[in-house]
């Protein structure tokens, strides 16, 4: 049986809730440049022995925010296809939205009877711009504290045995993979990773036949 269909394992440990996560952002960095959109959603738990999945559409956060600076760059905000002048107008204020996204993240934890865990691919931009807004803007900071975090890339290198360097996509085993495309609208991605991420979670790196 794998650690998807199997039942939670007893003994009462906590599990993480694992919080797929993906941004769209104006610039390369926080501060300067502005996240203008994220989405999360909870992909599933694990209590260190059982993996549970979850409906990536069940439960979900998405937020296009005001951007802070008046600095972008054309290039990276053309990859998300958002109107920069709209989201002037019209994009919540990050103080209301990641205060509403600490709360949403905490409820999902709570929820699941755990801790959430903050999962990305790769982890380092996401990681970067939410927890920077969360210390920013949240109420309470951020939900996630300093540390709690998932790299997929990683996770599939450290299964898989192959570099970091190597452990793209385009280089994984297709079953992996899920099979919605990649709109870089930040809520269908962060549902599209929650998938690899189950997908991984379920894998004992073998190939496939």
């Amino acid at each position: 049986m794998s650690r998807n269909e199997t039942p939670r394992s007893a003994g009462g440990t906590a599990p993480d809730v694992y919080i797929s996560a993906d941004v769209e952002a104006d610039g390369p960095i926080p501060g300067p440049y502005s996240m203008i959109s994220f989405g999360l959603t909870v992909a599933g738990t694990y209590d260190g022995r059982t993996f549970e999945r979850r409906d990536p559409e069940a439960t979900t956060f998405y937020a296009e925010l005001r951007p802070i600076s008046d600095e972008y760059d054309a290039a990276a905000l053309a990859v998300s296809g958002l109107d920069r002048e709209r989201l002037l107008r019209e994009g919540r204020d990050p103080a209301e939205a990641m205060s509403a996204a600490a709360r949403w993240v905490q409820a999902a934890g709570h929820a699941e009877g755990g801790k959430p865990v903050f999962a990305a691919y790769p982890l380092g931009f996401d990681w970067m711009f939410l927890y920077w807004y969360f210390v920013r803007f949240a109420e309470t900071g951020s939900p996630f504290g300093h540390s709690r975090f998932l790299d997929l890339k990683t996770l599939y290198a450290a299964r898989s045995g192959e570099t970091v360097t190597r452990s793209v996509k385009g280089r994984m085993p297709r079953h992996l993979l899920s099979r919605r495309r990649h709109t870089h609208h930040a809520l269908d991605d962060a549902v599209e990773q929650a998938e690899l991420l189950q997908n991984l979670m379920a894998w004992d790196g073998a190939p496939a036949r």
